[in-house]
């Protein structure tokens, strides 16, 4: 930066910019606040139909996040000028106040262009000069002081302006089209993110190099950045994608049967890097849009450790999806890779595939943690799992479902797949508690159905409820008991069973649907899934229709005794099924299940958020002070019927026996369903003061799941073969 340009330059331009900007934000702040509060609300709450279900609720969907991300560039950009405006400012004030004091030594500072200046001493007549000429020592020291305090002024203003400069130019291009969601505070912590991503690059670039000390100042930088837009693209691009790929091989080479604290430290920076190039994936910057499309090319690519004395390697998909299993991968990357990764896998043929992936890989490990990585298809689907967008268009081909489903006989990746199926089917990313899912598309739903289609197969398909799959069954079950209901019930129960689905009759034929539940029960993580999920979904419905009887056209009588009825006929159906498989096995399940109950925890609260909160509340009753959720309002009846089979609370008046958890005759499971039924209505009466009469209730209840539970047995017999006695 010239002297010049610093001591005169006129800042005002740079003011009324960042006024500007500040005018701006605010504006976009009360647009996001609009959309999301207004646009993005009504929309999630308002019953879809045909192209509007999936082309105009994304948009809008999309619209109120543009709107989010606009607010949010627009915020960092105004604290970057403003901060660099100040900064100037006073690197400014700084200037003409060492000027100012060189003055007063008789000193002259003179600009001689293009970043350069003098500073020269006038002549004194107590200054004593040599007869040479020269400026005395004493002098020379002034001179020379001053210099290096300017020098040291520009040098730092010239930082802050060329940084600036880099940031937000680093911004802008994050995002093609529309905006970023990258937030800084100010323009110092966005240029230390850049300088902190070229520093990790840098040593990177030679893995052999890095001792343990390195390793582990690596992962506390990528720990403390790998959320950071403008440091994962920086990182992810100043390596490239070959150097990304061979960074990741010398790493699990070099490290590989490491124990104890450096096993941990390995983990961490499996972790690290994962999310950081996860972040990474959402820039529409030019060049990390070449990354993104040079790394899916590497797929094929052999890569060896510098000092591996094997021929044979790691293949850049396996390398590439065991750097997937953490964080969120953008959507249309994982697309384009699992499209390419899916054809690969189905050229082998189902009982190939595992040799298509390990053969000639046997000593390969490039995970520490689950498996060993050698099965590309397993990180895929753990990035599916983080991504639902990208889960449910992965599985949208039922060729391409029957194909994974199949495979999961001859591979490990059972577990894996069934994550990704589940985030595909609830629309929530694994392992997030906190997210609120919208109603399920047609897609979903036409999803699920192939799913339980696959299952209901007579030839085998039970059998992929053994393969890893139980739990994730049971999971989408409960997510999805509200089209169960309704199949179950028949054309004409929507008033009933109510759901704000957009294909609510779309799972198939009762047959289908009845020996997917019925397959799923004997997994006992299967079984507490589909228990949790009925329990939650009968009390909610009771809870809705109890306090506002106006959503069925009828007597109240009546959708109590089809509610109870669908109770009893969904958990007599994985009763009946554990009975029957125990008189095949002669083996019980029941400590697998009460372990499996108590493992689901917290989790199961979220399916409240996850597909049940189609049943809502009337603000009149209260409906309003309770959790907002994924488009409706649940209320606390569903939480107490979750506690009440978590802790197992005991049967009053009854055997003192554990809610389900102990259940080990096939009665005692339909008196716990009848109990629990019973509950939820008393609590409702209770909660919201109804004047009804309880004893009238819970006996209509009791009858009810009594008949359904009848005929539930009548539903597996005419579905499947069972068993004798």
């Amino acid at each position: 930066m010239d002297l010049d340009a610093l001591r005169y330059g006129d800042f005002s331009k740079l003011g009324e910019a960042v006024t500007d900007w500040e005018q701006m934000t605010k504006k976009l702040g009360e647009l996001q606040k609009d959309a999301e509060s207004n646009l993005k609300a009504k929309a999630d709450k308002a019953k879809w139909a045909g192209v509007n279900a999936t082309v105009t609720r994304e948009f809008i969907a999309k619209t109120a996040a543009e709107f989010a991300d606009a607010h949010t560039q627009a915020d960092s950009i105004t604290k970057i000028l403003s901060d660099t405006r100040g900064e100037l400012i006073g690197f400014r004030s700084q200037l003409s106040d060492a000027i100012s004091r060189g003055a007063q030594q008789h000193l002259s500072v003179i600009d001689t262009g293009e970043g350069t200046f003098t500073v020269t001493g006038n002549t004194r007549p107590d200054w004593a000069s040599d007869p040479s000429g020269k400026t005395s020592a004493t002098d020379q020291k002034a001179v020379d002081s001053l210099r290096d305090e300017i020098q040291a002024i520009l040098s730092k203003a010239t930082q802050s302006d060329n940084s600036a400069a880099k940031v937000l130019r680093l911004l802008v291009d994050q995002a093609k089209y529309g905006f970023t969601d990258a937030s800084y505070a100010d323009r110092d912590s966005a240029a230390k993110a850049v300088a902190a991503a070229e520093q990790l690059a840098k040593l990177a670039r030679n893995p052999a190099d890095m001792s343990l000390d390195d390793i582990a100042h690596f992962n506390r930088t990528m720990e403390l950045y790998n959320g950071d837009s403008l440091f994962a693209e920086q990182f992810a691009t100043r390596l490239g994608p070959k150097g990304t790929l061979q960074f990741w091989t010398e790493m699990t080479s070099a490290h590989a049967g490491v124990r104890g604290t450096e096993l941990d430290t390995m983990k961490n920076l499996q972790k690290n890097l994962s999310l950081t190039l996860a972040t990474a994936s959402f820039s529409d910057s030019e060049a990390m849009q070449d990354w993104k499309k040079d790394l899916i090319a590497e797929r094929n690519t052999n890569f060896r450790a510098a000092k591996s004395f094997s021929p044979i390697g790691a293949l850049g998909s396996q390398v590439i999806s065991s750097l997937m299993r953490e964080g969120q991968y953008d959507t249309e990357f994982l697309d384009e890779y699992r499209e390419k990764m899916f054809k690969a896998d189905k050229a082998a043929g189902k009982t190939n595939t595992d040799a298509l992936w390990v053969k000639g890989y046997d000593g390969l490990d490039l995970v520490f943690g689950d498996g060993n990585g050698r099965d590309p298809l397993e990180g895929l689907f753990e990035g599916l799992s983080h991504n639902p967008e990208a889960a449910t268009h992965a599985f949208e081909s039922k060729a391409d479902l029957d194909h994974m489903l199949g495979t999961t006989v001859y591979t490990d990746r059972g577990e894996f797949l069934g994550r990704a199926l589940e985030a595909a089917m609830t629309g929530v990313a694994a392992g997030d508690l906190t997210q609120h899912a919208l109603p399920h598309s047609e897609t979903q739903v036409r999803i699920m159905k192939n799913i339980m289609l696959a299952v209901a197969q007579p030839d085998g398909g039970a059998d992929l409820v053994g393969r890893g799959l139980g739990d994730s069954f049971g999971n989408m079950a409960a997510s999805y008991m509200p089209e169960i209901s309704q199949t179950l019930a028949g054309h004409g129960s929507e008033s009933v069973f109510i759901t704000k689905s957009d294909d609510s009759d779309g799972l198939g034929n009762i047959r289908d649907v009845a020996r997917f539940l019925s397959s799923v029960s004997t997994d006992p993580d299967g079984r507490a899934g589909i228990i949790l999920g009925e329990s939650i979904y009968t009390s909610a419905l009771l809870e809705s229709h109890l306090t506002d009887p106006s959503l069925f056209d009828g007597p109240q009588g009546q959708v109590i005794q089809n509610i109870g009825t669908n109770a009893g006929i969904i958990e007599g159906i994985v009763a009946h099924s554990v009975a029957d498989d125990e008189v095949r096995t002669a083996v019980s399940g029941e400590k697998d299940y009460n372990d499996a109950l108590k493992a689901k925890g917290d989790f199961a609260k979220t399916w409240i958020a996850i597909g049940l909160s189609n049943v809502s509340v009337p603000a009149a009753y209260g409906g309003e002070a309770m959790e907002v959720v994924g488009g409706g309002m649940v209320g606390a009846i569903a939480g107490l019927a979750v506690d009440r089979v978590l802790q197992g609370q005991e049967l009053k008046g009854l055997k003192d026996e554990a809610l389900y958890t102990s259940a080990k005759h096939l009665y005692d499971s339909r008196d716990s369903v009848s109990q629990q039924t019973q509950w939820a209505a008393s609590d409702t009466i209770a909660r919201h003061h109804l004047d009804l009469p309880k004893d009238g209730t819970n006996d209509l209840i009791r009858n009810a799941v009594n008949d359904g539970w009848d005929g539930a047995s009548e539903f597996l017999s005419g579905t499947k073969d069972r068993p004798n006695g």
